[in-house]
Parts: C-alpha cells; structure tokens; sequence
C-alpha cells in the first residue's frame, strides 16, 4: 500500500479542499452556511494577498484530508497560529492521518516562531475532543464566541 503523504498545499488542491470544508460543514449540520467560492478560496490563500494556508494529506493523487491555519495575534502573548479547519474524509478516519496533519501544523507553528495555537471544536463532537485531550490543551469555558457578519 502506498503512503499518506502529508505536505503544503497548493493552488490545485483548492476544489477537493474546498469539498472537504463542505463535508465538514455538513458533519456540522451547516452546509447551508458555507457561501465560500472557489474562486474567493483560490484568492484568498494563493492571491497576491494570501491569509491562509494548510497542509494536506494525499494519496495516490486524491486530497483525503486537510489542516488549515492562519495567522492571529494576541496582544499578550504575540503571534499566534490559528487553525480554522482539519479534516479528513470519513473513509480515511481512524489512520492516524488528522494526527500527522495536526503535528505538521504544530511543527510549523513552533518553527515559525508563533506563541502557540488556538482553534475551536463544538462541544457536542466528542471525536474530535477526545482526539485533541491527548496534546493536553486548554479547554476554555469563560469566553464566548462572537461574530458579526458584513455585507460584501
């Protein structure tokens, strides 16, 4: 059998990233909030202003699984990394494959000098808490999440 390779992504992993943030969204029961194109998502992380990046997990040609992250900055504790998304198809769960792209992106966190990483995950998916309890994070029950949406 071949191996996952985990490596940085590139303009022409876009379409299956994007459909793999869709498979997520859908897990998360709010593909209907998902208004991101593929031409926005293109610009956004390889334009001449790019804001995010991520590391995929490939095999055999096909995207199986993705780490984005962006940078944050925090007034106390300075550059920050913040992982927005890390997914991997259902069929690839279970090998080992969130772990090595969650890895990687730590590594290139603590590589690039960053602070640390912050991301969120619902309370209700247990999978995923069970899967980041084992890195002994911070679980962080005091603030709120808040967002205003704007009009573009």
């Amino acid at each position: 059998m071949d191996e996952v390779i985990i490596r940085k992504a590139v303009q022409d992993d876009c379409a299956p990233m994007l459909e793999l943030i869709k498979e997520l969204a859908d897990y998360e029961k709010a593909l209907h909030e998902v208004a991101l194109t593929l031409d926005q998502f293109i610009e956004d992380g390889f334009g001449k202003f790019p804001v995010w990046g991520a590391f995929v997990a490939e095999f055999n040609g096909e995207i199986v699984g993705i780490s984005l992250y962006y940078d944050r900055y925090s007034t106390w504790k300075g550059r920050r990394l913040y992982l927005e998304d890390l997914v991997v198809t259902e069929k690839w769960r279970g090998k080992q494959i969130g772990t090595k792209l969650f890895e990687a992106t730590m590594e290139y966190g603590k590589s690039g000098r960053y602070s640390g990483m912050v991301f969120q995950v619902l309370n209700w998916n247990e999978p995923a808490i069970n899967f980041y309890r084992k890195y002994s994070p911070k679980f962080d029950d005091e603030w709120f999440n808040v967002s205003i949406e704007f009009k573009v």
